[in-house]
Order: C-alpha cells, then structure tokens, then sequence
C-alpha cells in the first residue's frame, strides 16, 4: 500500500515536470504547440463574463447590508418618534399605526431582495469556479497532448535508433492523450458559448425583479409617508391656533395682536353700568346748575330732573331690552361684543347692531387692518373691507379671538381675527 502510494506520487511529480518542462519550451519557442483560436475567444468571453458576475455579487450583497442597515435605522428612529408624540396630539394612533405599516414594507422589500435576487445570482455565479476548472483541466490534458506528440516525433525522428516498442507504446500514450484533450475541449466548445449566451436572460430576469421589488417598496413607503406628513400638517395647524398652548387664567388674548391701541371687546352689562353712571353725572350738574341760578323752588326742580331722569333710564332700559331680546337666543351662544371708545375723557360703549340682518347673520364688522390668511379655512382682507359675522357650523371648533365671517363682495368664507375689526 505505501509502495503505491509512493509510486502514484512520483508519477504525479513526473507528470508536473514534463508539463513544466514542454510550457518551458513552448514558451521559448522550441517546440510547437497546438493552436485554437475559436476557443482562445471563448474563454476572452467567458473571463469577462465571470469578472462582471463577481462584481455584480460583490456590490449587490453590500447593497443589501445597506438596506438592512437602513431598515434598522427607520425602526429606531419610528420608536422614537412613537415615544415623543404625546399622547394628546392629534394623530397619535395613527402615527403608531403607518410605523408599523412602514416597517411591514422594509421587512418585505428585504425578503424579496434576499431570496428573489440575491439566491439566484449566486446561483448564477457558482457556475463559474466549475467551469474554471474544467478550462484549467482542458489546458493540462492539451500540454500532455503536445508532449507526447513531440515524444513520439523524436521516436520516429532517428530510423537507426528506432524501437519500435518505445514507439508503439508512444503512439497508445498519444492517441490517449489526444482522445481525453479532444473530450474536454468539445464539450468546453459546447458550454461555454452557451454560458455566455445565458448572460442576458439571467440579467434581465434578476434586474426586473430587483426593481419591481424597488419600486413597489417606493411606491408604497410614498404613501406612508404622505400619512405621516399629513398628520404632522395637522399638528402644526392646530398648534398656530394655539390648541396646546398653556394660557393664564388671569388674561385672556388673541392669538394676533396687531396693535395695543386696536379695538377692545367686552360684555354688554359693564356698558350700561358705565351709560347708568354718566347720566347720574348729568342729573347731578344740572341740579347744581338750576340752584345757582336762583330756582325758587330748588327742591321741586330737582325732584323734576330726578323723574325725568328715571324716566329716561326706563325708557333706555326699554328700548335696550327690546334690542337685545331679539337677538337672545344668538347671545347663550355668541356674546354679541361693543366697541369701548374714548371720548373727550367721556366712556362711550356702542353695541354690535343686530336690526336688518340677512338670516344667519350675528352682526357686522369692519377691517381695521390687513389679513392674509395663513391657512386654508382662515379668510383674507384689507382695511375697510365689510365681513358678516356668522355661526361656527362645528361649535366646538369655535377658538378664542377667532370669528367666522362671510366677506360681502366676494362671499368668500373663513375664520379671522377678531382684533383685526370693529363692529358696525
């Protein structure tokens, strides 16, 4: 057994030299060797081929590591955005909600690219080390061609010297080799055109699915995002108005100020306490007028003045009544506001008039200042433009300082800052 097995091994080494030995020479140009062009130019093609393939794989499994990366990425970043979205902002659930459809997208974009793409371009790739090897046996079994075909040259090439047993045992070694060389070089001019003919098929199989893959994920992570980004619009609108802003108990403000001297808007009870006061006044310096001219009969004119005086307040307190009661189903929901104004250092308080309205009407305003809106549903104005007051259709959309108007002229619809605009 060790004798075999040390014979086999110096054959083997024998073997190695003479292929070593008949390169040797056929590179210095002594001896022959068998030329193939055809097949010359398939392995050019199928080198090619094999490079592009291995690139291919290369880039395409650090593309992959990309995405798994980034898939990891978008899911830390959801989590956290889950956890910083409070609880009472709008659009909390449904935020939880397009994260998990997002990272539902990403676990399936990824499957497709492992098993759909990458599976069957190692496939694809694995066929290449196979053939070289084949290509690599095929060049071994030509070198031995070539050598025993000059050995058995250099047997016939001396008559005198010629044995005819080295010769035929010569001729059996070459038959021999030529039959295993020309097996393997017929079926490597078989396979290897048809390998580099399956190059485009393969390609075009494993670039369709790869951006099928691609483009369904796009497509569908769009539509997560445009959700998300509309939840966030609706933030963002719902905080300008001042939805989750902390506000003092102690003042009340509007959410625009345009100036501090602009119109202020108050109940209509601290107006006829102050009317109530300023004709007291009245009655008190008429009366003191009429006893410094002299009246003969003091006590009885200012009994006088002080009927008159009440019947002038009931009189008011009537005509107030009868221009309130009308409008006292509007007030439980709107206080109908008046403008407090100064006078010669006198309080005047006018009231919204409320008298020949079309139907649905609160009252009339006047621009005061230019608006222009900042969202969809908010109304544009410049001063001196007339807008109707009217009803929130949604009650409780109705915000602090904000009214809802319809503008005359235009008809246009929207909510505006009361501070902008006195009453008509």
């Amino acid at each position: 057994m060790a004798e075999s097995k040390g014979a086999l091994i110096a054959k083997t080494v024998q073997k190695h030299a003479g292929r070593a030995k008949e390169k040797f020479l056929q590179n210095l140009g002594k001896v022959d060797r068998t030329a193939d062009d055809i097949f010359d130019e398939h392995l050019q093609n199928f080198t090619r081929q094999q490079n592009a393939a291995t690139r291919l794989q290369k880039e395409f499994n650090n593309y992959i590591r990309c995405v798994r990366a980034v898939q990891a990425a978008s899911k830390t970043l959801m989590d956290s955005l889950n956890e910083i979205y409070e609880s009472q902002w709008t659009g909390h659930d449904l935020l939880y909600v397009q994260a998990q459809n997002l990272d539902m997208l990403w676990q399936d974009f990824t499957h497709k690219l492992a098993d759909q793409v990458l599976v069957p371009l190692n496939t694809y790739q694995s066929q290449f080390p196979e053939m070289r090897k084949k290509i690599d046996k095929r060049g071994r079994k030509l070198v031995d061609y070539d050598s025993q075909r000059h050995s058995f040259q250099s047997l016939q090439g001396n008559p005198k010297k010629r044995d005819e047993l080295k010769v035929s045992r010569g001729k059996d070694q070459l038959e021999e080799a030529k039959r295993t060389y020309e097996q393997l070089n017929s079926e490597l001019h078989d396979e290897l055109p048809a390998l580099h003919d399956s190059r485009v098929l393969f390609l075009v199989t494993n670039l369709q699915t790869l951006f099928a893959a691609e483009q369904v994920f796009h497509a569908e992570s769009a539509k997560v995002f445009s959700e998300l980004e509309a939840i966030v619009d609706k933030l963002a609108n719902e905080s300008q108005r001042g939805s989750y802003t902390l506000k003092k108990n102690s003042e009340q403000q509007s959410p625009k100020s345009p100036n501090a001297n602009s119109s202020l808007i108050i109940n209509t009870q601290p107006a006829q306490n102050n009317i109530t006061a300023a004709l007291d006044d009245s009655t008190a310096t008429a009366t003191a007028a009429a006893a410094a001219a002299g009246d003969s009969s003091p006590t009885t004119q200012l009994n006088g003045n002080a009927n008159g005086n009440d019947n002038s307040l009931n009189n008011q307190d009537a005509s107030s009544k009868n221009t309130i009661a009308p409008a006292k189903r509007v007030e439980e929901l709107y206080d109908i506001p008046v403008d407090v104004e100064y006078e010669n250092g006198t309080n005047l308080s006018i009231g919204a008039t409320t008298d020949n309205l079309p139907p649905g009407v609160l009252y009339r305003v006047k621009a005061t200042y230019k608006y222009s809106r900042e969202d969809v549903d908010e109304l544009s104005f410049d001063v001196g433009e007339i807008i109707r007051v009217i009803e929130y259709d949604d009650p409780e959309e109705q915000e602090e300082g904000w009214l809802m108007g319809i503008k005359e002229g235009t008809n246009e619809k929207g909510m505006f800052p009361a501070n902008f605009t006195k009453l008509l």
